[in-house]
């Protein structure tokens, strides 16, 4: 039976299915590879775009060996798989967000897009897990994941058939940022400091809009563009859930975890 809470969640879900099916395919505006800040540093071209991607390995990686050793005083055991792999997927975001800036293409991006899912997958999972149900959580981990790649891979397929049609990546990147906030807002957790997960939210938010206000911001600061700044206010969203796991409590977890 369908608790009364977890309505508008559905109903959202629904609306938002039935609005992308009834969207034309979207294919990928070629204009996007055309970043603000082409310049060549250390020898390494469009550098700056792409060694801001330097913090996503850092923060992932200190993610990771946080967690090598169980579940730390701000998670939940149940969710340890979660949260291995939001930062298995930071540390790969990085690496193949580089690559993609070496050489901007929708070949190349396909190598940025697929591991950003998996983090992102994650952490929805990790937040289901926490305010809604830890056991809920870890059985929509890798479901969410497999979706999430899916979606890219048909993204890509559709692409290289020149045919592209973005709305099931839209969809799923889109749609847990509508559901989320009502998530935290309506379903109190077992840990407290609710706050560094709306850190993470709002970092994501401001990255959204640098990426939108790429040329903007460059031609404003006249030292980095609104896509590098992305980077960096993603990763610092990452950083802010290793602090929530590293800093909030209660919790049940346990090194053996």
């Amino acid at each position: 039976m369908v608790q009364r809470s977890a309505m508008p969640l559905i109903l959202i879900t629904v609306i938002a299915v039935i609005a992308a099916a009834l969207l034309p395919p979207i294919a990928q505006d070629p204009a996007y590879h055309a970043f603000a800040d082409r310049r060549t540093l250390l020898g390494i071209p469009n550098g700056a775009d792409a060694l801001s991607n330097l913090p996503f390995i850092v923060v992932g990686a200190l993610g990771l060996r946080t967690l090598s050793s169980g579940c730390p005083p701000g998670g939940l055991t149940e969710l340890l798989p979660a949260y291995r792999a939001f930062f298995a997927g930071m540390v790969l975001v990085g690496v193949g967000s580089l690559y993609y800036h070496l050489d901007p293409t929708n070949a190349t991006l396909v190598w940025d897009r697929l591991p950003m899912t998996i983090s992102f997958m994650a952490f929805f999972a990790a937040l289901v897990g926490e305010h809604v149900s830890p056991a809920l959580g870890r059985r929509l981990l890798w479901p969410l994941v497999v979706l999430g790649l899916a979606t890219v891979l048909y993204w890509h397929l559709t692409e290289t058939a020149g045919r592209g049609d973005l709305r099931p990546y839209g969809l799923v990147q889109f749609l847990p940022l509508a559901l989320m906030p009502l998530i935290l807002l309506r379903h109190p957790s077992r840990l407290q400091g609710t706050h560094y997960l709306w850190a993470v939210l709002a970092a994501y938010g401001l990255a959204k809009g640098a990426e939108a206000a790429d040329a903007w911001i460059f031609g404003a600061t006249g030292f980095i563009s609104g896509h590098s700044l992305k980077h960096l206010l993603a990763a610092g969203g990452g950083y802010a859930f290793l602090l929530a796991l590293r800093q909030r409590h209660p919790s049940d977890c346990n090194l053996a975890g």
